[in-house]
């Protein structure tokens, strides 16, 4: 595992167990900063450099030596790593020390009343973020300027009335059906057709090989493997907006 030290905004690697680290959930924009340009100290001018600066001096005001993120933590130029990365991506955000989820596109909120525009962030309608909501231990909120909002807790009632997934749920999220799993992913979107079923893996438990250009077979995939490990028969009562997320027979 790649953390980024906060320091010296410089990749350490780690086998076996990993310090503690603190890890960044965000919707990809223009210009993110990649592990290529991260080690070859390269593309100064790229947009992201701004996110991964403030992410670090965020951490490093709160305590944290090492933060991850997915942007410059994965060489995306190695698909058997791309796979193990996310295959791995939700025990990643469930044994951190604390999640910062940013939200790019939130200014400051200081009343409730202004919570509507916390509501309407993109993160809420990608399919990457779920994960990112369910799996961390502690999730704290962040606005455009890197201000905190408040955590998951605090927020909880908003985050149900948008997403529909309440406090409770989030919690035990392991003894939630199949079919209301896949309730909490119907609407959400991904840059590629795969990343569909991709960012469901750690929600269900399984762990498959990634094949991008399978395009829907992606989620038919998933589903045949959701059922080696599961008997929850509402699998077979869940319909999406589209024929990949019916059920194979």
């Amino acid at each position: 595992m790649r953390l980024l030290n906060t320091s010296s905004i410089a990749l350490e690697e780690f086998q076996g167990s990993a310090p503690e680290y603190a890890i960044l959930s965000h919707t990809w924009l223009d210009g993110e900063v990649t592990l290529q340009d991260l080690t070859l100290d390269r593309n100064r001018t790229k947009a992201g450099w701004e996110k991964i600066i403030s992410c670090c001096r965020k951490c490093q005001k709160e305590g944290w030596k090492y933060v991850w993120i997915d942007t410059c933590c994965i060489d995306k130029t190695s698909s058997a790593e791309l796979s193990e990365a996310i295959n791995s991506m939700f025990a990643w955000y469930q044994r951190a020390a604390i999640c910062y989820a940013f939200l790019s596109d939130v200014e400051e909120v200081r009343k409730w009343d202004e919570l509507d525009t916390f509501a309407e962030s993109r993160w809420f309608t990608r399919g990457w973020t779920l994960q990112e909501l369910i799996a961390p231990l502690s999730l704290i909120f962040l606005d455009s300027s890197w201000r905190e909002i408040g955590s998951r807790s605090y927020l909880s009632s908003t985050i149900e009335r948008t997403t529909g997934i309440s406090a409770f749920q989030i919690a035990h999220f392991r003894g939630c059906s199949i079919a209301t799993k896949m309730s909490w992913a119907a609407g959400r979107k991904t840059t590629r057709i795969e990343d569909q079923a991709y960012c469901l893996l750690g929600l269900f438990g399984i762990n498959m090989p990634l094949l991008y250009g399978e395009e829907e077979k992606a989620f038919i995939r998933l589903q045949q493997e959701i059922l080696k490990v599961s008997n929850d028969e509402t699998i077979f009562a869940w319909r999406g907006k589209s024929a990949h997320r019916r059920v194979a027979s």
